[in-house]
């Protein structure tokens, strides 16, 4: 990132051509480089209709004009958005002009972003969230992204680093005012029951650390089973498109096939893998290997047996959660029940599809029951939250220990946790997480 003095500008709405397109302008030249394209700007947060002409005094557009004085607007600066036409053209011409004043350029990656929360906007869970919410597809994406974004999971931390302070606080009131008549001794051994508490909650997040991985990146769904077993047509049928080759020729599936779901507002991620069984083939053995790989990585193998051609198939200990499934029940003829499989499908007819959408939400559910959604999602988070819990278990085991180490060691828990909104943090980290999000956010 360069100087924060400059004033940056960008496009701030979807790709083009659009019906409407946003200009945002922020830094401390924004009014009046603005005000020479559009004349008198408008009052501040009321939309006035302005003509927008170039640095050369040519017609550009005619459009709405808002302004955002510092230090109420999204990065906190002087703020400026211009609506225009949303054709390539405009939109050009319309940063080519911006582009061309002294001091002013054009944004890069996250940067809007960034200056939102070096001016205290936002915190850096905040910021992160808001990046999962404009990522989100599936409904609890969108919800749990919003949690973060809206500063819920923020709160949380918060509320954690005061209890901290606090304690810290008792602490060093008997450490150096321990002689004073208006503080109590033994102080501190009132405090530890609510550090014990802090710590059970702590644990508590990072336990739900997994729920909300899933939620933010996806259910893992690994469909497995013997060559020909109906896994290439099961998941084109569950995505109703055609996403992998079917053929009746074993072995066709060499490589891992990955499509995308939502059901019910979760995002599953399926991998049709190839057919398991033992080759000669070595482009045939490295699909095998890459399948079992996918397995092992797996939230969930179905393991598909064609019951046309395999109906007294056993399923294979996979080592991981397994739903057996028959396949291609409209090709068995004197189909009986097996005991091996839960139930049957057939991709041609959709028997069954129903059935095993519902047996896929049961699944995810039953890894996500959290009482909140503001729960962390990201491995940083957790990373983070280890260390403070490591820390407090070292205050709370540490009896033995003189007052000050015990007092040290929850020190570094308050930091650990300061480190997850960003209060302390590295250039190298910032950089890492701004640069995810597009020019113009």
């Amino acid at each position: 990132m360069t100087a924060r003095s400059d004033t940056i500008c960008a496009l701030a709405s979807g790709g083009l051509p659009a019906g409407v397109a946003v200009i945002r302008v922020s830094g401390p030249g924004s009014f009046e480089v603005v005000s020479k394209m559009v004349g008198s700007l408008p009052e501040p947060r009321l939309a006035g209709l302005r003509t927008i002409r170039t640095t050369s005094g040519e017609f550009l557009d005619r459009g709405l004009v808002l302004i955002f004085p510092a230090p109420n607007s999204f990065t906190g600066e002087d703020c400026v958005e211009l609506h225009l036409h949303g054709g390539r053209a405009v939109v050009n011409a319309a940063l080519r002009s911006l582009a061309g004043f002294n001091g002013i350029r054009l944004a890069e990656a996250g940067e809007f972003s960034r200056r939102a929360f070096e001016n205290g906007k936002m915190d850096l869970v905040e910021v992160e969230g808001l990046a999962d919410l404009l990522s989100a597809e599936t409904e609890m994406q969108r919800r749990l992204a919003g949690e973060q974004a809206n500063g819920h999971l923020s709160a949380v931390y918060d509320e954690w680093r005061e209890k901290l302070v606090f304690v810290r606080a008792m602490l060093e009131a008997e450490l150096d005012f321990s002689d004073e008549g208006d503080i109590p001794g033994s102080v501190s051994d009132r405090i530890w029951a609510d550090v014990e508490d802090l710590k059970l909650q702590v644990d508590r997040a990072i336990g739900n650390l997994r729920a909300g991985e899933i939620i933010r990146d996806g259910f893992k769904v690994a469909l497995a089973g013997l060559p020909n077993a109906g896994k290439s047509s099961l998941m084109n049928a569950l995505a109703q498109r055609d996403v992998a080759i079917v053929t009746p020729v074993a072995g066709t599936t060499r490589d891992v096939v990955r499509c995308e779901l939502d059901i019910d507002g979760y995002k599953f991620e399926l991998s049709d893998t190839a057919g398991l069984r033992d080759t000669d083939d070595v482009v045939e053995q490295e699909g095998i290997r890459r399948a079992f790989r996918t397995i092992n990585d797996a939230d969930l193998v179905l393991h598909l047996i064609d019951l046309s051609e395999q109906p007294k198939a056993q399923p294979i200990d996979f080592d991981r959660p397994t739903l057996c499934i028959g396949t291609k029940s409209d090709l068995a003829s004197n189909l009986v029940p097996s005991s091996a499989c839960a139930f049957h499908v057939s991709s041609a007819s959709g028997e069954g599809l129903e059935t095993l959408r519902l047996r896929l939400l049961d699944a995810v559910r039953s890894h996500t029951q959290v009482e909140s959604l503001a729960i962390p999602s990201r491995l940083r988070h957790a990373e983070r939250l280890r260390l403070a819990s490591r820390h407090l278990a070292s205050a709370l085991e540490g009896s033995f220990l003189p007052l000050e180490i015990r007092a040290e060691e929850l020190r570094l828990a308050s930091v650990e946790l300061a480190r997850v909104t960003g209060r302390i943090d590295t250039e190298t980290l910032l950089g890492k997480i701004f640069s995810e999000f597009c020019v113009g956010k």
